[in-house]
């Protein structure tokens, strides 16, 4: 298929589509929404032309690639020009409605490739064309199928260009490893893939399942019955055994009976003479799926006893500093418990959700709360502040996030309003791109004017130097404004998504 590349942006498909009538475009998206299924069950890229703005031009309008089969394609072909005197088979159906089939020398990627060509019509008039482009390698493997199998899925083709195709988005893409069989409108099994054969036969079904009705085996097949009676695309999982499957069925509807059905009905779901079943084994990843649940859970109940124990530890600790009559110990065991809160509220997190990061703002929110509770004199009238954006970091980074604004907070609350009776503490959080930073800023007394970070930093200033240092790899800086601001910097984890 040769493209006209100077002219593939001249015109665009949306352009051209404004100029069909109301049926036109509603057979139009409904073929849309059939791509994807028909392009895996025919192994092959779909691509939908429309007639282009100027003579002698079409447009790739709609495209679908398989995920049964490698595309041929290398890139997207969607809204490209076609011109007619490099493509004249294409031209020849839009124009007399007649399907074309060609085998083209041209390769892409190297491989050699068969272009089949079918219109597309609404009320008798040719609107469009729909390009089947298939590997003359697959398309080789394809002829060696069962004929019944050829023709169902060649019906299945003739539905979606009808529009007749209903609920294909109830489907999801078919995989490599499905096992597709046909079903006559009695429940027969008209065919069977070796890999459906393979899956039957785990059940106890060594035998051939040819002319077997659906109906006598001993499995699941409601969902087979449900989209034979109600003429639409059904998908379901089901447990046979110790198995799971999932079954997709797409029921196949003859074009007169069709039309007979619409007529009487107004629907156009017609009368079902059979369908093509789909099975795809996700024993193995309902195994995992199911072990990561009990994992998961597992994690989260050892956060929620991390927690619960934290908790215990502070309440201890509480019950010692009511009985201490020294001021300085009782301040001790105030800030201890004030550290062990911080770290037991990453593991409430942790213990509520099963991923492994945290919003952060949430994590402050609670800290603050903490602080204006615990640490903040009553007579005092200080507002805390929380702004800025939601960030989410992984446990360890977002557990050391919350140990720095405690100690930063407290180390506000404790040495800048000795003198001051009001003001305010604000906390923002700021997402740099890979960097993150976290600024605390008080109104408060300010740095004496010999301050010196190493020599005159208290604990908890320690504790923030250490922790940005160690397990942050960030910077940390601490400067005079209004009051003080301290400035944490650090680089985000890879892990730090929602």
């Amino acid at each position: 298929m040769v493209v006209n590349e100077d002219m593939s942006v001249a015109t665009s498909s949306a352009i051209v589509e404004t100029r069909l009538s109301e049926n036109a475009a509603h057979l139009l998206g409904t073929i849309r929404a059939s791509l994807p299924l028909l392009s895996d069950l025919m192994r092959a890229d779909l691509i939908v032309y429309l007639p282009g703005n100027n003579p002698g031009e079409a447009v790739m309008a709609a495209e679908s690639r398989p995920a049964t089969v490698p595309s041929v394609f290398s890139e997207s072909q969607l809204g490209r020009i076609v011109i007619e005197e490099e493509e004249r088979a294409l031209f020849r159906v839009l124009r007399n409605g007649a399907p074309q089939h060609e085998a083209s020398r041209v390769t892409l990627r190297g491989t050699p490739y068969g272009h089949e060509i079918w219109p597309i019509k609404s009320e008798g008039k040719v609107i469009g064309a729909l390009g089947v482009v298939v590997a003359l390698l697959e398309r080789g493997r394809q002829r060696k199928k069962s004929i019944v199998f050829r023709r169902a899925i060649a019906q299945v083709r003739q539905m979606v260009l009808r529009g007749q195709l209903e609920g294909p988005d109830n489907i999801s893409r078919l995989g490599e490893h499905v096992g597709p069989l046909v079903v006559g409108s009695s429940g027969a099994i008209l065919y069977i893939s070796s890999i459906a054969e393979a899956l039957y036969r785990k059940l106890g079904y060594t035998h051939s399942l040819l002319k077997t009705k659906v109906q006598d085996l001993k499995t699941d097949e409601s969902v087979v019955f449900q989209a034979l009676e109600t003429g639409t695309c059904t998908e379901r999982p089901v447990q046979e055994n110790a198995l799971w499957w999932v079954k997709q069925v797409i029921p196949l509807v003859p074009k007169s009976r069709h039309a007979l059905r619409r007529r009487l009905f107004g629907n156009g779901a017609g009368e079902i003479e059979g369908a093509i079943v789909a099975i795809h084994d996700v024993t193995e990843e309902r195994q995992k799926e199911q072990e990561l649940k009990i994992k998961s859970t597992m994690i989260k109940e050892i956060h929620h006893r991390v927690k619960n124990n934290l908790q215990t530890v502070a309440a201890l600790l509480r019950l010692q500093s009511r009985r201490t009559d020294s001021a300085a110990v009782e301040e001790i065991l105030r800030q201890t418990i004030s550290r062990i809160l911080s770290i037991a509220f990453v593991h409430e997190f942790l213990s509520l959700d099963a991923s492994n990061v945290i919003d952060v703002k949430e994590i402050l929110q609670r800290i603050i709360g903490e602080a204006s509770r615990s640490a903040l004199d009553p007579e005092k009238r200080i507002r805390f502040l929380l702004e800025g954006a939601t960030i989410y970091l992984p446990a360890q980074q977002a557990t050391s996030c919350a140990l720095i604004v405690n100690e930063l907070l407290q180390n506000a609350v404790e040495h800048g309003y000795n003198t001051k009776s009001e003001g305010t503490i604000a906390v923002s959080l700021a997402d740099c791109g890979s960097e993150m930073r976290v600024e605390v800023v008080d109104d408060g007394e300010g740095l004496g004017p010999d301050f010196d970070l190493v020599q005159n930093g208290s604990l908890g200033l320690h504790i923030v130097q250490t922790l940005v240092r160690e397990d942050l790899k960030g910077r940390f800086e601490l400067t005079n404004g209004l009051g003080v601001r301290a400035v944490v910097t650090f680089p985000k984890s890879a892990a730090s998504t929602p």
